[in-house]
């Protein structure tokens, strides 16, 4: 029995990626902080399809001892499919941020991803059929001032997963390595974001992409060779390949 693992599941993009992976067919294992929230969306994947397996694993990914933990309680599962999508932002300038909620960010956005992208690469590589996708952002690949050091985190993730798509490409690995690059979505990312209580994507967002539309893209990028889905300045989704320079190929 084969599982695709979600981080981040609780809501937002995480969360429809799931119901679409369960509209496939696909057993699930959902990670996120909230109990109550993965347990809801068990029950949506299984009035999906009753007879997928469900894993729940409540994890604070931001801290490195639970990322460890996180990976070792799931080796007895062969897993086809991993997605680090959990992921915080910061909406502040660099001379006003809170840096505990800096050190946070960064612990989620890049350790984490790094540690769990190493691990799963390093036992999954050779598997013909497996995937790893990293979410990073279209602030990834264009720095927003305002948000730059959570743009910097994605720079970090985009680079680092397009590198290790090519490094194994050259080993010859089976495993397919991707990003996606979501511009705005409609989620709980931009009020955790600006630490406000509820936020209107209506009222001051021009263009956006709901979770729903993103976790469509993702299943675009899923289906398809390319390395990198990123959504342009248009709000258009395009599938394209590395977009960083490659040195030493």
């Amino acid at each position: 029995m084969k599982y695709t693992v979600i981080t981040g599941a609780s809501s937002g993009i995480g969360y429809e990626t799931a119901l679409e992976f369960a509209a496939r067919g696909k057993n699930l294992i959902i990670v996120a902080r909230r109990l109550d929230k993965l347990e809801g969306l068990k029950s949506a994947i299984q009035n999906i399809n009753p007879d997928l397996d469900v894993i729940i694993r409540t994890s604070d990914l931001s801290v490195r001892d639970q990322v460890y933990t996180l990976y070792n309680s799931l080796k007895e599962y062969q897993i086809e499919t991993w997605i680090n999508n959990a992921g915080i932002g910061e909406s502040s300038s660099v001379t006003d941020q809170n840096l505990d909620k800096v050190e946070t960010m960064l612990h989620l956005n890049i350790e984490s991803l790094t540690i769990l992208s190493i691990l799963f690469a390093r036992d999954y590589y050779h598997i013909e059929g497996t995937q790893l996708i990293n979410v990073s952002s279209a602030l990834g690949y264009a720095i927003y001032v305002g948000s730059i050091t959570y743009s910097a985190s994605k720079y970090f993730v985009s680079a680092f997963t397009e590198g290790l798509a090519k490094e194994l490409e050259q080993k010859g690995a089976k495993m397919k390595v991707k990003i996606l690059a979501p511009a705005m979505t409609e989620t709980e990312f931009a009020k955790s974001a600006s630490d406000m209580k509820e936020f209107d994507y209506e009222a001051n967002v021009p263009m956006y992409h709901t979770a729903k539309q993103m976790a469509g893209f993702m299943m675009e990028l899923y289906n398809n060779d390319k390395v990198v889905g990123i959504v342009d300045e248009s709000y258009n989704f395009n599938l394209r390949d590395q977009i960083y320079p490659i040195l030493g190929v």
